[in-house]
């Protein structure tokens, strides 16, 4: 599932903490400061966020965060403001708050690090993908991740030098791929079960051959009848992600 519609984050808001003159519940600017790391387990600098009002950061906050993040921080939003506090955080409101939370912790397990080898496509990939899992599901962050993962292993091969002179004229991900595992340094080094795990990478290369037609067929890069479902594209999506990692790690 996405992360919170912003309807939902002016319910959490307005509907479940309350405002009341100005005033978010009974926030100080002290204790909105404490908050995420002492009931979300969360480190934000409340202060460099430029809004003028707890409300206003609060909602930015909340905003501009991860899934996750989110859930964390409606899980301490439920301790720090538990039903029954205030008239409306009754135990409808409350099961709600929760139900939010859980829906947010079901967006993709793996976590999106920026990676050391990167370009401005790149960054530029990886931000609208988080943007688009967060504001519209992992259906539409598909191509973007897609978009992502072909620059990343594109800029690879061009920093080490890797020779490209027998590239097609337009080579997919699959080519960079082999071209990495074939001629990288980083994948010289002797590995445990060296037979296994080359059986493994030869499998990811199948599986990469495969995200072109479902980029191509099955996202929003096309007018596309027919969309790949919530949970087909986080698995898409994580294997995206955790190739990536897997290859910043070895090139490096």
């Amino acid at each position: 599932m996405e992360g919170l519609k912003s309807s939902e984050i002016h319910w959490v808001v307005d509907g479940y903490i309350g405002v009341s003159g100005g005033y978010l519940g009974d926030f100080t600017y002290s204790s909105h400061r404490e908050f995420y790391a002492n009931y979300c387990d969360l480190d934000v600098d409340v202060d460099a966020v430029a809004e003028s009002t707890t409300r206003k950061k609060f909602i930015a906050i909340l905003s501009a965060s991860e899934p996750r993040a989110q859930a964390a921080i409606l899980i301490g939003l439920a301790r720090r403001f538990p039903v029954g506090s205030e008239m409306q955080r009754n135990a409808a409101a409350y099961q709600r708050l929760l139900a939010l939370a859980k829906r947010c912790q079901k967006v993709a397990v793996v976590d999106g690090e920026e990676p050391k080898i990167t370009s401005d496509i790149v960054q530029r990939a990886l931000a609208e993908a988080t943007t688009l899992l967060r504001t519209h599901g992992p259906t539409s962050a598909v191509d973007r991740l897609h978009t992502a993962l072909h620059g990343y292993l594109r800029t690879a091969c061009r920093t080490a030098n890797l020779d490209l002179s027998d590239a097609p004229s337009d080579p997919r991900i699959v080519y960079y791929f082999k071209v990495l595992r074939q001629q990288h340094s980083g994948f010289e080094a002797p590995m445990a079960q060296q037979a296994a795990m080359k059986n493994v990478l030869n499998s990811a290369a199948t599986l990469l051959e495969q995200l072109d037609p479902i980029r191509n067929r099955a996202t929003l890069a096309h007018a596309n009848e027919e969309l790949i479902s919530r949970d087909e594209a986080l698995l898409v999506i994580n294997l995206i992600r955790s190739l990536m990692q897997y290859f910043d790690a070895k090139l490096r």
